[in-house]
């Protein structure tokens, strides 16, 4: 039995996935896929399920996501089941990057963080006027 684990990060949520061989359970925090999250969410992450095809019918896929908020979650989650699916079938790392290049490479932007005597902002300074 082929077991991967992988995992995806986005802002500040990550997302471990264990992909196994099964009936196509798709698992995130105990959760099954349906009733996880809003719509939007869900479709993010059944993306790489729907461009797996078959392959993603034979497999189970458990996903623990935590830390960020929801968005950032879902798109840790689809990275990582993703990148597992990648790794269990090598024709689909193809299909992937040219359906989208996110689905296999982690954006790395993060939050900026605050500078001091601009009221906790991270650019925006007090404007001079004697200039």
């Amino acid at each position: 039995m082929k077991v991967i684990n992988t995992a995806g990060k986005r802002k500040r949520a990550t997302a471990r996935a264990v992909l196994k061989e099964g009936t196509g359970k798709i698992r995130i925090n105990n959760q099954i896929l349906q009733v996880y999250g809003p719509n939007m969410e869900r479709m993010k992450i059944e993306e790489a399920l729907i461009l797996a095809g078959d392959v993603a019918n034979g497999v189970d896929i458990s996903v623990d996501v935590q830390g960020g908020g929801i968005s950032s979650q879902a798109e840790a989650a689809r990275l990582a089941i993703a990148k597992a699916l990648a790794k269990y079938s090598k024709r689909l790392e193809k299909v992937f990057l040219k359906y989208d290049r996110h689905l296999l490479v982690a954006d790395v932007r993060r939050n900026e963080s605050s500078k001091p005597n601009c009221r906790g902002k991270a650019r925006a300074k007090k404007q001079k006027s004697y200039r």
